[in-house]
């Protein structure tokens, strides 16, 4: 890989977290190849093209309004790019039909963003979702973790 092509990934992915923190969704969307695709490893949840990530987005963002990455490291492979970081939160919205609690979150992520040239064609998370809804108070959901439902 060369340097030129290991710049524009990580600034793609620097674009690509930065307007998902300030919730300009179709600015994210730009950074896939044209097909946006997430796997969400801790709840077996995948969304695949534009609508499915969009609702995505949203459905993420009413729960925690105020998310964000902290603490973020890049480790450049050829064909992806590693990010780990802290993710953090509040739940101030409705999660998976259950009223907001006020509590945050912080949990470690580690993100694979796989490329064909300089465009993401797949995000693929990896989290500790029980730790999550432990520190939201919604404790009933540790029996959805793993299910693909949550």
């Amino acid at each position: 890989m060369t340097d030129d092509l290991r710049q524009r990934r990580l600034e793609v992915i620097r674009e690509h977290m930065d307007t998902e923190v300030t919730k300009e969704f179709d600015r994210t969307l730009a950074t896939f190849n044209g097909h946006p695709h997430y796997e969400i490893m801790a709840t077996g949840q995948v969304f695949d093209g534009d609508d499915e990530v969009m609702g995505y987005y949203r459905t993420t963002r009413t729960a925690f309004p105020d998310q964000r990455h902290d603490n973020v490291r890049y480790h450049v492979a050829d064909d992806t790019v590693i990010v780990e970081f802290d993710l953090l939160g509040t739940n101030l919205g409705e999660f998976y039909g259950l009223p907001p609690t006020g509590k945050a979150f912080r949990v470690p992520i580690a993100a694979v963003f796989f490329f064909d040239g300089d465009r993401i064609v797949n995000e693929r998370i990896y989290f500790d979702s029980a730790s999550l809804v432990s520190q939201i108070g919604r404790s009933e959901l540790l029996s959805l973790v793993g299910t693909g439902e949550l």
